[in-house]
């Protein structure tokens, strides 16, 4: 079973895609703590908690700012989607940047947009949902740039925001806890691989749900993390080891998954993007609090495997392994931290 779950894994474009990111690690400084870059199509990040310089490869830009840090982050559209469902697209444009700011420990300031489509028409379900989405979330779109006289529709947002402690992809270490937390009261997109439990939830839930992230950060409970993005929880988890130099071990079955859904295989949900999903790296004797401040707010969390000093990703099974990447002799992103050097 692990052998074809690993294959497919491997194969996934959601995954894949993660390479691209090596394009901009080339000509960015990839040591952790360098400074003097901040920002590159949202792979710009920050160290951890501790008040350390910025360093590149996390969810937001972090840039130190008095008593905290200015976080800044963007997020592209993919192409296909925007055409597909342009109202939810614009949506999720909102949606993404918003949990990227929570996964760091901040909390959002603001959103910019940048628009572009074929006609004024094109336009309007694009604009309809960000909107909606930035009145859910309680962030407002104060700028940006539009045109309808483009030969093709595309789409960005960007997003600022702060936080008082970060939660960061760099400081994972090897006996850490691995907690995914996920919002299981949604469904599965008709055509592509989102799981949406966010357009028809109650926006103050939706804002104190993600409350929960820098709440945890302040509280000292949680440094190291990212939110599940395209690459499910796979090829989360995967950059999220690679920039702290770090491996772990995944117990496939223990990621919370929706029981009712037909024809959902377990790879197909390791590779899904919840609108609400958040995977982190927490030390053992805190692991207990961080479980019990998601059931709190009735979001589904699980501690699902643990982190190791391979900076391989295994995955687990009913006693079976199967290793599904070895970063040491395969780079996903390019950004790697102290830990890979």
């Amino acid at each position: 079973m692990l052998a074809g779950i690993a294959a497919e894994l491997r194969g996934a474009l959601g995954i894949l895609a993660k390479r691209d990111v090596q394009i901009p690690a080339r000509y960015l400084s990839g040591k952790p703590g360098a400074g003097g870059v901040a920002g590159a199509s949202g792979v710009a990040g920050a160290s951890d908690a501790v008040h350390r310089p910025a360093a590149l490869g996390d969810d937001c830009a972090a840039i130190p700012d008095g008593d905290g840090y200015l976080l800044l982050a963007a997020e592209g559209i993919w192409p296909t989607f925007l055409e597909g469902d342009p109202r939810f697209a614009g949506y999720s444009a909102v949606m993404v940047n918003v949990s990227d700011i929570y996964a760091m420990g901040g909390r959002p300031i603001a959103v910019v947009d940048v628009v572009w489509g074929t006609s004024a028409g094109a336009l309007e379900p694009v604009w309809e949902g960000m909107v909606a989405a930035s009145r859910a979330y309680g962030v407002p779109i104060v700028g940006g740039h539009t045109s309808a006289r483009s030969p093709y529709n595309a789409l960005a947002v960007a997003i600022a925001g702060r936080a008082r402690r970060l939660i960061t992809s760099f400081a994972a270490r090897p006996g850490d806890v691995l907690v995914a937390a996920i919002d299981l009261r949604g469904r599965m997109h008709a055509e592509h691989p989102f799981w949406n439990a966010s357009t028809g939830a109650d926006p103050a839930r939706l804002r104190g749900d993600l409350e929960v992230l820098p709440a945890l950060a302040e509280a000292g409970l949680c440094d190291a993390g990212k939110d599940i993005s395209m690459g499910g929880v796979a090829g989360t988890l995967l950059m999220l080891l690679e920039t702290s130099g770090v491996g772990a071990v995944l117990d496939v079955a223990a990621v919370p998954r929706p029981g009712d859904v037909r024809d959902l295989s377990i790879a197909r949900w390791l590779l899904a993007f919840p609108s609400y999903g958040f995977l982190l790296s927490v030390r053992p004797d805190a692991a207990g609090a961080v479980l019990a401040a998601f059931a709190r707010r009735g979001i589904a969390s699980a501690a699902v495997g643990a982190v190791d000093g391979s900076r391989r990703l295994t995955l687990e099974a009913a006693g079976e392994r199967q290793t599904l990447w070895d970063l040491s002799a395969e780079p996903l992103t390019g950004f790697a931290g102290e830990g890979a050097r």
